[in-house]
């Protein structure tokens, strides 16, 4: 959750009206995109999904997302919408720092995780 609070970040916030009866992806899909474009490697809706998941399946902080994330089988880094590598079509989670800092720009309280 968010510190200042999870209602905050994704249901009260000026860029999410309207949004309060649509399923988690959809409203990810939403917010906008905080990064600069020059080296984005990840989608931003999947690497809020991936974190997401990752805290619903008991992670506390970003070592264990990170750590969750790493081992996510392809099928489930494929329903989140992880990157496709290479011509086998291998999928590549994002790392901890990288979920670590787009959860930073996106709420800048960071995550209670406790």
């Amino acid at each position: 959750m968010c510190r200042q609070s999870a209602t905050v970040c994704l249901v009260k916030s000026p860029s999410l009206e309207g949004v309060a009866g649509l399923p988690l992806v959809d409203r990810l899909r939403v917010l906008r995109d905080p990064r600069r474009r020059r080296g984005v490697r990840h989608p931003f809706v999947a690497v809020l999904l991936v974190a997401a998941s990752a805290v619903i399946a008991g992670a506390r902080s970003y070592a264990a997302i990170g750590q969750w994330s790493a081992n996510a089988p392809q099928h489930t880094l494929a329903r989140l919408g992880a990157r496709v590598v290479g011509a086998m079509g291998v999928r590549v989670a994002p790392s901890a720092a990288t979920i670590r800092r787009v959860i930073g720009q996106v709420c800048p309280g960071g995550l209670a995780l406790t």
